[in-house]
């Protein structure tokens, strides 16, 4: 039972981790035109991430994907910033429901992404025989879905709180929200190390 609390506690504290915030950056411009009420998307959104993260891994410890970490570490905050732009351009549009399937598969394709960007040190810290490396794998992934639906509540509380008490229209909630996002990705790409070549 302690080796599964030593891999949740792992995946709990890479998407927490205060100071690997791209994380944190995606699910808030992921969830920017989410509520409450639309917690079977949100509960969609958040394990396609994580299926996506996980599968990435799975296929990095087995040896089936390698990919450079220098273009992992550019693509993670392009990603942050494709779904902040979507969002930033179709804030108050009411065809959210016809994009979910698009920003469905978006968010799959960010959580392999982001996986991929995780998969060199996890690869470190697994044990070494394969048919080892799948339950850790599994308790890893569980915390990963439960800090990414934490970070989901307390987003979701902060947008409550700010259209309810302070007025916000949701547009207005969604357009600061994604330029703000914008403005704190943008100078992760420019001083990006793929750009060094």
């Amino acid at each position: 039972m302690s080796e599964f609390w030593m891999y949740f506690n792992i995946g709990l504290k890479h998407v927490l981790d205060i100071n690997a915030y791209d994380h944190v950056l995606f699910l808030i411009a992921l969830m920017v035109p989410y509520a409450f009420k639309d917690w079977k998307n949100v509960f969609v959104l958040v394990s396609l991430f994580t299926l996506g993260h996980t599968l990435a891994l799975l296929l990095s410890v087995y040896g089936v994907v390698q990919i450079k970490a220098s273009l992992v570490e550019f693509l993670i905050p392009i990603t942050i910033l494709i779904t902040a732009v979507f969002h930033l351009f179709t804030a108050g549009k009411s065809s959210k429901n016809e994009s979910i399937t698009f920003v469905a598969i978006v968010t799959l394709f960010f959580g392999i992404i982001h996986g991929l960007g995780f998969s060199n040190y996890f690869k470190t810290i697994l044990p070494g025989n394969a048919s080892d490396k799948l339950l850790p794998l599994l308790e890893f992934a569980l915390g990963i879905e439960a800090a990414q639906i934490i970070v989901v509540l307390v987003v979701l509380i902060i947008s409550y709180v700010v259209q309810t008490f302070f007025r916000f229209s949701k547009r207005d909630w969604a357009l600061v929200m994604s330029a703000f996002i914008i403005g704190v990705v943008l100078p992760m790409i420019i001083e990006s190390e793929i750009w060094n070549r």
